[in-house]
């Protein structure tokens, strides 16, 4: 199976406009997440899916291959998919284009949760990433936090801290990481779904997948945490990270 990774960009979020060229350490966001994602062992190709021409041009500046799609997705999950429809792959990856600190292990591991030969693997349509919830993490809607099952199958997502923590039983939070992996048949029907009533209450297109009865198989990652760049605010943040993961090489 041959996999491809794409990185949506826009350039009109509501929160934090131009936020793909946004400076980190030197360079736009989006050429970490590009940079990062070729890393991965497990990819074949990587584009950068946009309706921007300012975000065109600076990713073609870095080198990076680039798609032009319709202004009029609602979500970055649909541009996806009209670039993937475009491809023979197999396999395609959703790289989130505000995970500056993705490192391509990690996206290696998203691959295998759903490629892998672990039990179960074949009957699930998607798979993503999660690590341990930092403290701070657990009460911020920003950090979207999952519950598990003991096959390694995502029971709900939440922006809530769930589980909530009536009687403590050693579960640890976890956090999700905006990173996913479809089989390209499900992508291409995924999005032409209703929006569902949990997705919808959440924001959290994820929901639409569990909603209508398919597994999502996700991985715990260990030794690694997510920043992802929600707010301006948040550029701070990784910068520090940067510099501290430098001075350790």
């Amino acid at each position: 199976m041959t996999v491809l990774a794409i990185l949506p960009a826009r350039h009109g979020s509501t929160r934090f406009p131009g936020k793909p060229l946004t400076p980190i350490a030197g360079k736009p966001m989006i050429q970490h997440v590009w940079e990062r994602t070729r890393l991965a062992k497990r990819i074949d190709a990587v584009a950068i899916a946009t309706d921007d021409l300012r975000i065109r041009d600076a990713c073609l500046a870095f080198g990076a291959e680039v798609e032009m799609t319709s202004p009029d997705h609602p979500t970055g999950t649909d541009r996806l998919a009209e670039v993937a429809a475009r491809h023979d792959h197999d396999v395609i990856v959703n790289v989130q284009g505000d995970e500056p600190l993705i490192e391509g292990f990690v996206v290696d591991a998203a691959v295998e949760a759903l490629l892998g030969s672990a039990a179960g693997s074949e009957h699930a349509s998607m798979s993503t990433i999660v690590h341990r919830a930092e403290p701070e993490a657990y009460d911020d809607p920003n950090r979207v936090k999952v519950v598990v099952d003991r096959q390694g199958f995502a029971l709900y997502f939440s922006r809530a801290p769930i589980p909530f923590r009536r009687k403590e039983t050693g579960i640890p939070p976890l956090q999700h990481v905006g990173l996913y992996v479809y089989r390209k048949e499900f992508l291409l029907d995924f999005v032409k779904w209703p929006r569902t009533p949990a997705e919808q209450t959440e924001e959290l297109e994820q929901l639409r997948a569990l909603e209508n009865g398919h597994r999502i198989r996700v991985a715990e990652i260990e030794g690694w945490t997510s920043i992802p760049v929600d707010v301006p605010a948040d550029v701070a943040k990784v910068e520090t990270a940067l510099r501290r993961a430098s001075a350790l090489r």
